[in-house]
């Protein structure tokens, strides 16, 4: 019980981090923007170190847990491996822009192992890939964030599958596209702001302290459709292609390995011949 809440409040700590880091540069108006961008370059290495502790604690307590949890992680690590030379691939042979197939994985393992896997497969993916392609910069604590926030939130797929009867069924993959198809834009949004808050631009697309919410978010969606929204078109239909065509065959090979090794400690009947209980393992 103790181990469970400490998990939780490790993956509530860094969601808590992640927002804050998104977001506090819209609550410091009285803070010039040399002095906002300067904060933020300090900042970044301080956010990248809290996050990368983070997903290390998780990470122990993980482990801490049933034994398979360490067989577990090992596979995390093996996916993690594969989303970061699917990165490096990405940046060798240039797709068409926006798309990225890293997000298959993060997607379908939060989707198959749950939310906390999610999250550790987002962030997780973002810096080792970041290692192997040296693309370490101010950028990339946020992209570790918003990356984790999309395996995390693919946990919510499951109720609504299960809801709508789809598991297995061509209605799993259509939740699944439709999720990946809206993370396509979603996480393109998200990691806008991680620069906006201080780039100099258009009067109409820029944000000045004082600007009340109404006008920020004027602001934002008319930077967001001319910078970024036909980049995110290619990521939103790519994420849901990459499910359509190989989503049911990972999602199987995902689910065999967790009804292969992951198994529940549960104490038998109390059999009088032997006088005491047995445990037997459930796979």
């Amino acid at each position: 019980m103790a181990r469970r809440f400490f998990t939780g409040a490790i993956y509530g700590l860094s969601a808590g981090i992640g927002i804050l880091a998104f977001v506090y540069p819209f609550l410091l108006p009285a803070i010039q923007t040399a002095s906002r961008e300067s904060a933020r370059a300090t900042d970044t290495p301080l956010l990248l170190t809290a996050i990368v502790g983070l997903c290390f604690v998780a990470v122990l307590l993980e482990v801490q847990g049933q034994a398979i949890s360490a067989r577990m992680v090992a596979l995390l690590g093996v996916l993690v491996s594969i989303n970061a030379l699917l990165r490096y691939l990405e940046l060798a042979i240039p797709g068409p822009a926006g798309f990225s197939p890293i997000f298959l994985l993060i997607i379908l393992v939060g989707y198959v192992y749950g939310g906390r896997s999610g999250f550790l497969m987002g962030a997780l993916t973002m810096i080792v890939s970041a290692l192997i392609t040296g693309g370490i910069g101010p950028w990339l604590p946020y992209q570790m964030i918003a990356a984790g926030w999309v395996g995390l939130t693919a946990a919510l797929c499951g109720p609504l599958v299960r809801l709508l009867g789809g598991e297995g069924k061509r209605r799993e993959l259509l939740v699944l596209m439709s999720f990946g198809a809206l993370w396509g834009f979603g996480y393109g949004a998200i990691m806008n702001l991680w620069f906006w808050p201080f780039m100099q631009g258009a009067a109409g697309q820029s944000w000045t302290p004082g600007m009340s919410l109404a006008t920020t978010l004027q602001h934002y969606a008319a930077f967001y459709l001319v910078t970024s929204f036909a980049w995110d078109i290619a990521s939103a239909i790519g994420n849901a292609l990459l499910i359509l065509v190989f989503g049911a065959p990972v999602i199987r090979a995902l689910r065999r390995f967790h009804q292969r090794f992951v198994f529940h400690h549960e104490a038998a009947p109390e059999n009088p011949a032997v006088g005491g209980h047995a445990e037997s393992l459930l796979s």
